[in-house]
């Protein structure tokens, strides 16, 4: 229950406040509370500030927890007051543990600019991951042997003030040494002594001739690693994807901290601030999440990439609604968020891309050239009808033949005939920006029905107006993808085209409840980046990313704390690098290396 102005409570606050101004451990020159030490002696239990708290009896009574003969120390209690205590010039100027829209002590909610403020907003959360990270030590006063007892729980995040705490942050964000370095080739592993800096394919990508141009896998903390690797890459990285930890409380990750909104957007901002440093200015982000946590990090990330930088909201269809989520109340959750950003909009490379689709119905029209340029012998057709023609049959002969499925297989027909004969098949579509010749163009065809009116563009390329519209082709909608001539559309912001469905052993690894297809991560990549590219995933998890990045031959860095074994991502590389044929591998031809 969080604290509330009584005198109670005030008068608490004042014998707390005289109690530590005593010791000289947590005053500064000024008499001021160092709220940061007091912090660091409650985390650890330390005996010169349990020890007065103890011996007072209005202090016991509000931080000690009676247990049999023995007083346990309510660490998370006493904290919180301290949050509260405005006296006691708390590190935290948030009350409760509210997230709000505010800059300072004033709301946003009146003005144009918005801030996502929240409590530990001012501080650093390590956010240690690996099970011998999430334990506290503690110190339990025993009363009948009159000395505490060293005990351990579940850790509670420290939270490093970025003012109050700046040695410990400094010393946090220091560069670190890594260790234990091997290098992977096909069919055999190293010990590796020296990186790889390419300078001639550093040249080729506009980088510094000294940048190291291994795939690099690196093994612990991210925001510690991402840190460390901020003076090679500073400025380098061309994409960054992040499938983050949901919130959800029950993540395939297993954090220390049960990760409440303040802790998990503390968590998230720390990182996502770092990346923003290492991002090239024509770089983009894409970091996906499901409903629990969307419009806490859209807000927080139009704080850190800007609001200018913001591109799409991209919906994606990650499940079908079958099995046992069909009994759940409400709409079924089907859906997850990929949120697109970029470091510097106007410098990125934006590309029309397009994906794989059914016929378009509204291409439904033969268009009969009789191979002249002379328009006014063209004729036009329902496509079904001339389809008709061309197999010599009635729509009555179909049925008989087809009985009950006729229309299923009429249809297939008309979409298999648009395919085959795509350079005649029409639609009339409306004009996308004419110039004022094709307006008035326009308007003589839709007065004149039935007439062709050609514009000629100074290029030669021609357009051709009809009934108030313009005829566009089916031929522009077959491209090839993946090496396969197919009927394709515009990638919009709703992805439904890509299958979660078997991809449980893509890379001859397993991660339950977290593992993303690699046409996924294809997708992506193929969005924001180039073949050598530097690509970074800091939550790597099996190593679907860097798995995809190296099928299509970017360089990659990956960053993962915990080890999953048979099923981590050091041993999915290494059956890429053998010529695993999972996921994307045969629309890309992967034959192994690397």
């Amino acid at each position: 229950m969080p604290f509330i102005d009584t005198p109670e409570t005030n008068a608490l606050k004042s014998k707390v406040e005289k109690l530590l101004s005593e010791i000289p451990d947590f005053t500064d020159e000024n008499k001021n509370l160092k709220i940061n030490v007091i912090k660091d002696y409650a985390d650890n239990g330390n005996v010169k500030l349990l020890e007065p708290l103890l011996k007072n009896p209005q202090t016991k009574k509000a931080f000690f927890t009676p247990v049999l003969d023995s007083s346990v120390f309510n660490t998370a209690k006493f904290k919180e007051f301290l949050e509260y205590s405005s006296a006691c010039n708390s590190y935290s100027k948030y009350l409760g543990k509210k997230i709000g829209l505010y800059m300072g002590d004033s709301s946003l909610l009146d003005r144009n600019e918005v801030v996502l403020n929240f409590p530990f907003k001012d501080c650093v959360l390590e956010g240690g991951q690996r099970k011998e990270d999430g334990l506290d030590t503690y110190y339990e006063y025993d009363d009948k042997k009159g000395e505490y007892e060293k005990k351990q729980s579940k850790r509670r995040e420290v939270f490093y003030n970025e003012v109050l705490a700046q040695d410990e942050i400094d010393s946090l964000f220091s560069p670190k040494a890594f260790c234990n370095a091997k290098r992977y080739e096909k069919g055999k592993s190293e010990k590796c002594t020296k990186l790889n800096r390419d300078a001639e394919l550093n040249k080729k990508r506009g980088l510094s001739e000294d940048t190291i141009t291994d795939n690099l896998i690196i093994k612990g903390n991210n925001l510690l690693a991402l840190h460390s690797l901020k003076k090679e890459f500073a400025g380098k990285v061309k994409l960054i994807y992040i499938d983050v930890p949901y919130n959800t409380g029950s993540d395939s990750f297993s954090y220390n901290d049960n990760f409440n909104h303040s802790s998990w957007l503390t968590f998230m901002k720390n990182r996502l601030e770092i990346v923003h440093e290492l991002l090239k200015n024509e770089g983009a982000i894409f970091l996906q999440i499901d409903h629990h946590e969307l419009g806490y990090i859209t807000v927080l990330m139009d704080e850190i990439f800007g609001v200018h930088n913001k591109v799409q909201i991209i919906a994606v269809k990650a499940a079908s609604v079958s099995g046992f989520k069909s009994v759940n109340p409400g709409p079924i959750d089907i859906t997850e968020y990929i949120l697109f950003y970029t470091k510097n909009k106007s410098a990125f490379e934006f590309r029309k891309n397009r994906i794989k689709s059914e016929y378009n119905t509204n291409y439904n029209q033969y268009l009969e050239t009789h191979n002249t340029d002379d328009t006014s012998k063209w004729e036009f057709f329902p496509i079904k009808e001339h389809l008709l023609t061309s197999l010599n049959k009635s729509e009555k002969e179909l049925k008989a033949q087809f009985g009950d499925v006729y229309k299923t297989v009429i249809n297939q027909m008309i979409a298999t005939y648009a395919f085959d004969n795509a350079d005649n098949i029409i639609s009339i579509r409306d004009l996308h920006k004419p110039t004022e010749k094709m307006k008035e163009l326009q308007e003589l065809s839709r007065i004149n029905r039935n007439t062709i009116y050609t514009y000629t563009k100074t290029s030669g390329e021609k357009t051709y107006l009809y009934n108030g519209g313009a005829i566009a082709y089916y031929s522009s909608k077959l491209q090839l993808i993946d090496n396969e001539k197919c009927v394709t559309e515009l990638l919009s912001d709703f992805w439904n085209h890509i299958s979660w469905a078997g991809i449980a052993k893509e890379g001859g690894v397993k991660l339950k409840n977290g593992k993303k297809p690699e046409k996924l991560l294809k997708q992506i990549l193929e969005i924001a980046s180039n073949v050598n590219d530097i690509i970074l995933d800091y939550h790597l998890g099996s190593g679907t990313t860097a798995a995809v990045a190296h099928k299509m031959n970017r360089q990659y860095i990956g960053i993962e704390q915990l080890d999953y074994g048979e099923n981590d991502s050091v041993v999915r590389l290494q059956n890429v690098i053998n010529g695993d044929q999972t996921g994307i591998s045969k629309s890309v031809n992967w034959q192994g290396g690397g």
